[in-house]
Formats: structure tokens, sequence, C-alpha cells
């Protein structure tokens, strides 16, 4: 196994076992580590495996929480995704393009769940109104999931450059005595 799909491996199964760790602990409503670890599987593996992590860590603890209206599971798994892909924009870890990364992740999540609700359940109505109220209802929801999603992409980032600069400079010291002897 090559070295570069061994680190993607254990990155991946790593991610997704946050993951679903930070799903079936207790927690604040949408506080959860699921837009931190999309964002960073988007940013350092390539783009099948960014994709698979939220998927199989969302598909895993589903299991265990129980499924729920598929409209509404489907759009919360496709949000999720499509957050892998905003994790592939970063590029460079730097606080601004963070920021931007998680509240816009944040901010697709809430835009497109709540409106999935509005649109295939029955509790609004179907009008501009009932959208409205649909949305003005999930705001508690919104901001404890853009606290949440801010701290844990800054923990998630920061513990990932520390790591990979800490392991990288290991493999070179172990290169270096290599060369030595």
């Amino acid at each position: 196994m090559s070295q570069s799909l061994k680190r993607n491996l254990i990155l991946a199964l790593v991610l997704i076992g946050l993951a679903v760790l930070g799903r079936l602990l207790p927690h604040a409503w949408n506080a959860t580590p699921m837009v931190a670890v999309s964002l960073l599987a988007g940013y350092a593996l390539p783009r099948k495996w960014a994709v698979a992590v939220p998927l199989i860590s969302m598909l895993v603890a589903d299991f265990s929480l129980g499924f729920y209206h598929v409209p509404v599971m489907l759009t919360v798994y496709a949000s999720f995704a499509a957050v892998a892909f905003i994790g592939s924009w970063v590029k460079q870890v730097r606080p601004e393009r963070l920021l931007v990364a998680s509240l816009a992740s944040s901010t697709l999540f809430f835009l497109a769940t709540n409106f999935a609700v509005w649109a295939s359940g029955t509790w609004y109505p179907k009008t501009w109104a009932g959208l409205a109220l649909a949305y003005e209802l999930g705001l508690p929801f919104f901001r404890n999931m853009a606290l949440g999603d801010l701290i844990f992409t800054g923990v998630l980032f920061a513990t990932h450059v520390i790591l990979f600069k800490y392991v990288g400079h290991l493999n070179n010291i172990r290169n270096l005595v290599k060369q030595i002897n």
C-alpha cells in the first residue's frame, strides 16, 4: 500500500470516527463536527474520498440514531457532500478562508434543509409566508450550527496542520537518520 493511500485511508477513517462520535455524543442542537469534517475532507483528500467521508459518517450515525423523512435526509446528505466541495476551495489554511468556508457551509445547509422541510413536509403552508416561517423557526438551530462549525473547523484544521507538520518533521528526521546509517 502506497504512503499516500495509507495516509488518505487513515485520515478518512479518523474523520469518519470524529463525525460519528460528534453526532452520537450529547451536543447542542446542530452543533456537531460534520461541517468541519466535510471541509477538512474536501481540503485534504481526493475528491471521491472527500465526498464519501461525510456520506459514510451520516449513514453510520443514522443507523444508530434512526432514519427520517427521505427528502429531508437526502438534502442533509447532499448538503454535507457539497460542503466537501467547498473544502476543496480552501487550498491554503488561512483564517479568512476557513471563516468564509465555514459560514458558507452553515448557510448552505440552513437554506437547503429548511427549504426541504418546507417543500416536502406538512408543518408549513406552501406559501412564501410558510417558507419564511420555516426559515425563521430554523434560526436558533442555524446559530448553534454556525458557532459550532466555526469552533470545530478551527480546531480540526489547526490540529491537522500541527500534526501534518509534526509528522513531516518526523519523516525528515527518519530519512536523515537512514542516510547517516
